[in-house]
């Protein structure tokens, strides 16, 4: 009788009313979250300047690095995902190890070493003159985009993989080279492809963004902590921050949706709205393509009729070649002497230091630490493994929950369900961790050390990501099987538990070694808030030592390596055990 009762839309709508009144109550009342808004404090003249103004000069250095980070992801990201397909052995080995160092490496370690460590190899002069050329800006740009460029050269990869073979053999037969075929052919067809996966790679590097305050630079998260030292009103300043990246979010979505629908192939006379929205859009950037594209076969068609005499054609054949040849050993000398310098500065680090300082890096000051600290002074690595592990477990049971209730077509699970997880993943995660460590204590009345303020602020954050992997793997599932569970009598719950989940989570598991991954190198976001995980105690021990910043970073760097790329592996060997395209059944 209840569920027939709910599912008509009008008792759902009322249920999400009584809901939202009584989230409204609880926090307003129960808790009698006293605050002193001032919202005015944003749109007015201070004595410190326009706190408003102040948000825009930030949003617009986002959006700056934003855009930059992200032309030099995409090149590079083309460039190695390219690479990682070569042929050539030294190629593809120097690719594979750019992508997994970069990818299996935290992104703010990578910033701290491109801003502390890397300014003490370069000689003092050209340093100087570095620093008056806002060299942090260009760190945190450089620095987020090689970072990125790892991601997205694996989507390339994939997508370029995902090309089918006789698409190719008939690209060669019609006597196309290999450049016009990969021009022509297999990258038009791979960004097709891969659109969807890369708008989560643009997007994802917008929110990164947030981390270049470590390094400060003045952009969106820098200025609300500003306006929070200023004013005391650091509520306001936060929910503008949230904003304005949740605002940012979802233009970069819709522009995202545009592009895609945009490259969907659809039947002449069936030209959807969207799609003459994505005509109107671009018409500019195609006109601009078409009058450069034309100009370069005007130029091509030039050379081409410039060698029409047989001689000169064969002996720019012959150059082609050995200007190719002269690149590959160009390349491999220059690789050869990257290793060596590498090597070379390895062996030159004071290793004592390393040691030395090895036991704080892998436990902190455990089991000696003062009554303030946590697990008895437990941190360095171990304070991030147990972060993450009590983040990922605790979100995945979160996620779970929610993934389903996304899926629910009762308005009432469904809409809160679906908010929380866009307003989470709509925000970096600092935003997050400063929500919960400066304001969930004051709303809840609670006090939260730092270690419990980062890791529950991991834990709803990586919680809004595993119920999208949920909903997916849910969704995966053939509507049919739903369909014979509930004719046999099963109820929801019970078709959920025995049908469903088991076969979803199946589909799943590789996505949430992912998702620990990702975890586990978000744990150096904790140190935004002084909780003493290995980024944290790298940093304390540079600034005690101030001589070694090369040591101590390049040590934590492979500390986050080692653990990452063991993960990633075992992420690999599950997906592939469990793909039901590679099982083999025995007999």
């Amino acid at each position: 009788m209840l569920q027939r009762l709910f599912e008509k839309i009008w008792v759902q709508n009322v249920a999400l009313a009584v809901l939202i009144g009584l989230a409204i109550h609880y926090f307003g009342f129960v808790f009698e979250f006293k605050y002193n808004f001032d919202w005015s404090i944003l749109f007015k003249e201070s004595h410190y300047g326009h706190m408003g103004l102040m948000l825009l000069d930030g949003l617009g250095l986002t959006i700056t690095i934003t855009l930059y980070s992200a032309a030099i992801a995409l090149g590079l990201g083309t460039l190695f995902g390219l690479a990682r397909l070569s042929t050539f052995k030294p190629v593809n080995a120097f690719a594979t190890a750019y992508v997994e160092f970069f990818r299996n490496t935290p992104l703010l370690v990578q910033l701290f070493f491109w801003n502390f460590a890397l300014p003490n190899a370069i000689p003092e002069e050209i340093r100087f003159k570095l620093f008056e050329l806002h060299y942090e800006f260009w760190a945190a740009t450089v620095g987020l985009g090689i970072f990125t460029s790892a991601f997205m050269a694996e989507i390339i990869r994939a997508g370029i993989q995902s090309v089918p073979k006789g698409l190719l053999e008939a690209a060669y037969s019609s006597g196309l080279t290999f450049s016009q075929t990969l021009r022509k052919i297999i990258l038009p067809l791979a960004f097709r492809e891969i659109i969807p996966p890369l708008g989560s790679e643009f997007l994802n590097n917008m929110k990164n963004s947030s981390l270049a305050m470590t390094l400060g630079v003045t952009e969106v998260c820098w200025t609300m902590q500003e306006i929070e030292s200023l004013t005391y009103h650091g509520f306001e300043a936060t929910v503008a921050a949230t904003i304005i990246y949740l605002s940012l979010s979802l233009i970069i979505a819709a522009i995202l949706n545009l592009v895609n629908v945009k490259l969907k192939i659809i039947p002449l006379g069936k030209t959807p709205t969207m799609r003459r929205v994505a005509d109107a859009v671009f018409a500019p950037l195609e006109f601009a393509w078409e009058r450069t594209g034309r100009a370069i076969r005007r130029a091509r068609r030039r050379s081409k009729a410039s060698l029409t005499l047989t001689p000169l054609a064969r002996f720019v054949q012959q150059a082609k070649k050995q200007i190719v040849l002269g690149s590959k050993v160009a390349f491999v000398l220059m690789l050869a002497w990257l290793v060596f310098k590498t090597i070379q500065g390895v062996a030159s680090f004071d290793f004592k230091v390393i040691a030395d300082n090895l036991r704080a890096l892998l436990i902190w000051r455990f089991p000696n630490g003062g009554n303030t600290e946590v697990f008895l002074g437990l941190g360095g690595l171990s304070m991030s493994i147990l972060m993450a592990v009590i983040a990922i477990t605790c979100s995945f049971f979160i996620g779970l929950f929610v993934g389903m209730g996304r899926c629910s077509a009762n308005r009432a699970v469904r809409v809160p369900c679906t908010l929380y997880i866009e307003l989470i993943r709509g925000n970096p995660l600092i935003i997050v961790i400063f929500w919960m460590y400066f304001f969930i204590p004051v709303i809840l009345k609670v006090d939260l050390n730092v270690f419990w303020s980062a890791t529950w602020a991991m834990t709803i954050f990586f919680g809004a990501y595993i119920a999208e992997i949920v909903r997916a793997g849910i969704e995966n599932i053939p509507p049919g099987q739903v369909e014979a569970a509930k004719s046999t009598g099963l109820g929801y719950f019970q078709t959920m538990r025995h049908i469903i989940l088991p076969q979803a989570l199946k589909q799943m598991l590789p996505a949430i070694v992912g998702m620990f991954i990702a975890a586990f190198k978000d744990t150096s976001l904790a140190y935004i808030i002084g909780v003493t995980e290995l980024t944290t105690a790298a940093y304390s021990i540079n600034n005690r030592l101030m001589l070694y910043p090369f040591e101590i970073y390049t040590t934590i760097a492979v500390m986050y390596f080692i653990f990452c790329y063991l993960m990633s592996r075992l992420a690999t060997r599950l997906e592939k055990r469990l793909n039901p395209e590679v099982a083999r059944i025995a007999m």
